[in-house]
This record gives structure tokens, sequence and C-alpha cells, in this order.
């Protein structure tokens, strides 16, 4: 059937792009995001890729093929959906935590930028009005 090849196509990209993920995931655990794979032009050209791809296919390929293709495809596909799934658990975990570093890091830069605050009249500023003035005039 000339549709194998598709189908044995988009499992070859998602075994790559599990493969790439993992490493990714373990990067990530290790606190060595400059090792993630998924930075690499070829990786992300091979996402776009297997995007369009999967985007494209049709359910009646995989329904039409062999069992043991068939079995293959779907075995992969649940597999690489679980990994991307966990490799966008790591990710999130990673934005929370260097947001939450920055906010950190920004009440601490503004709590010592802030003056004292004191119970007399501050340095260097003019007095307030006290409000409205009403005169007295006789006519």
């Amino acid at each position: 059937m000339q549709d194998e090849p598709k189908l044995e196509r988009l499992i070859s990209m998602a075994e790559r792009l599990i493969v790439a993920l993992e490493t990714d995931i373990d990067a990530l655990k290790a606190g060595a995001p400059a090792r993630m794979v998924s930075l690499d032009p070829e990786i992300q050209k091979l996402t776009a890729v297997y995007g369009r791809e999967a985007q494209n296919f049709d359910i009646r390929i995989a329904k039409a093929a062999p069992v043991a293709l068939r079995t293959r495809f779907l075995t992969i596909t649940a597999r690489f959906r679980e990994v991307l799934q966990l490799h966008g658990r790591m990710l999130i975990r990673v934005k929370n935590a260097s947001e939450g570093m920055v906010q950190a890091i920004v009440r601490e830069v503004e709590r010592m930028n802030a003056p004292m605050r004191t119970y007399g009249p501050r340095p260097g500023t003019a007095p307030r009005s006290s409000g409205a003035m009403v005169f007295n005039r006789v006519i």
C-alpha cells in the first residue's frame, strides 16, 4: 500500500521527538536548561514537519494499515503524547520557579529602596496646605 511510508515516516519522526523530549526532561531535572535538545534548529524543524504531517494525516490510513504497523503507530503516538505532557509540566514548573525568583528579587529591591518612614516631616518637602482659608471682610 502506498500509505504505509507515510505511517512509517510519522512513527520515525515521533520516535526522534520522544528522544529529544526525554533529553529535555532530564536536562530540566538536572537543572541544566542549556542542555535542552529542543532548542536545536534541527529539532525545531522536525517538530514543524511532524506537526504538518500529523495535521494532514487521515485516520483511515492507520485503519487500513497492517495490524503490526497500526499497533506500533498507536503505541508510539500514546508514548509521544505522554512524554509531551510531561515535558509541558516540567516547563511550567521551571517557568513558575523562575518567575517566583524574579518577583522575590523585585520585592527585595523595592524594600531596600523604599524610604524610611518616620513620624516627623520628610526632609526636603514643602509643607502641605491645610486647606481653604476663610477671610472675614467687613465692607
